[in-house]
């Protein structure tokens, strides 16, 4: 059943924290409408290659910007604002999201208190680098900087390493889903709105689960330790003869299981039968278990390892990702209708009955003020001469 379709979203976003949210929000069903300044825009419409020879509509703003509609609108415009209000009435918006700076908020018209006053029951979430009373600004590696994620990425004996994907922006739009969740649920047994602010700082931070309790409470010192494992071992990746695996073995039953294959008996000592001493002697251990695996392949390995139930996988190259099964089935995609462009969009982390029922297809990514006809004018009633003016006026 699809309980989210009559819910509209309007989001004054840019960049991704604010843009990943409501792109999990279209792939619910909800309406969802991405507002932009109508000279600037969203800066990412300008990354990456420009696939489709079109300016505004580069690759990199394609891929988390699918099944929205995007309407361009000038917030510091007095005229701008009445509009704003309009909008808020006349599309019965449900959730409002926005990750500008806090000193905008005021100034833009779009305040939580101020929109209360329109909409009384309207869900409220600011997106902020470091809470609503800061005003500084936050890219996603700064963030993984100031919580210690950069800290205990990378070897031992090397540079901090940002991590691979943009987990402040990823993390925070995940935490900001599940709040507008409970806000939604509140909404519906007690019928009341709710304000909420989310700091990417703060959300980065929780994800430090272990370093800060074992720092704090117990003097542990956590860092770095590359691709080993501050607890259990043999944990890491391991050379092959054509490539790499990485094997985890999580306990000293699998332990055992692994060195009762003749290719690592000679692994089978006494020392090494406890975690504790298999952890105590990991460079050692890690260099010998190295040695053999580099004489046999991947795929060879792979198959051991899975008869035992030791948990080993390829380090797989992204295109290899797409064709597991459990992957390919589950991928997404969208289509530009003026082009025939086809995106292949990342599954969901779960397949939603709407996407089941569109064909895990989304409408392609909206492109600059795509939808101020049908939204400024089909809905709110503006005829083509006023909206030539607002145009004219830079107010849309």
């Amino acid at each position: 059943m699809e309980i989210f379709k009559n819910l509209t979203v309007l989001s004054l976003e840019q960049a991704t924290v604010a843009p990943y949210l409501t792109y999990r929000l279209a792939q619910d069903g909800m309406n969802v409408i991405r507002l932009e300044h109508p000279i600037y825009g969203d800066p990412n419409r300008f990354i990456g290659d420009n696939v489709l020879d079109e300016e505004r509509m580069n690759a990199y703003f394609l891929c988390i910007n699918s099944g929205k509609k995007a309407v361009t609108l000038n917030m510091a415009d007095p005229k701008g604002q009445e509009i704003f209000k309009e909008l808020v009435q006349k599309l019965d918006i449900d959730i409002f999201i926005t990750n500008q700076l806090p000193k905008n908020y005021n100034k833009l018209g779009m305040a939580y208190d101020l929109m209360k006053e329109i909409k009384p029951d309207i869900i409220w979430l600011g997106l902020t680098g470091f809470g609503p009373d800061s005003n500084e600004g936050a890219y996603d590696p700064i963030l993984q900087a100031r919580s210690g994620l950069m800290e205990l990425t990378g070897e031992a004996d090397g540079d901090p390493q940002v991590l691979g994907i943009p987990l402040p922006d990823m993390g925070t739009s995940e935490h900001g889903y599940g709040l507008l969740m409970k806000a939604l649920f509140k909404r519906a047994v007690t019928g009341e709105g709710t304000r909420i602010d989310l700091s990417m700082f703060e959300s980065s931070t929780s994800w430090m689960t272990t370093p800060i309790s074992l720092t704090k409470s117990f003097g542990a010192t956590v860092s770095r330790r590359g691709n080993t494992h501050e607890f259990f071992s043999p944990v890491s990746v391991y050379k092959t003869s054509n490539g790499f695996v990485y094997l985890a073995v999580g306990n000293d039953r699998q332990w055992q299981s692994m060195v009762s294959l003749d290719m690592f008996k000679s692994l089978a000592k006494e020392e090494y039968k406890k975690n504790k001493g298999r952890i105590e002697d990991v460079t050692n251990l890690n260099a010998a278990i190295t040695a053999i695996t580099e004489q046999h392949t991947s795929e060879e390995l792979i198959d051991l390892f899975t008869a035992i139930t030791v948990p080993i996988s390829k380090i797989k190259k992204i295109n290899e990702v797409l064709e597991d099964p459990l992957i390919a089935k589950r991928i997404l995609t969208s289509t530009d209708p003026k082009t025939g462009t086809k995106v292949t969009l990342a599954p969901p982390p779960n397949m939603t009955s709407f996407l089941e029922k569109n064909n895990q297809t989304l409408s392609f990514p909206p492109r600059f003020g795509e939808q101020n006809q049908e939204i400024y004018g089909d809905l709110l009633g503006y005829d083509a001469a006023t909206l030539a003016d607002f145009k004219e006026k830079g107010i849309i």
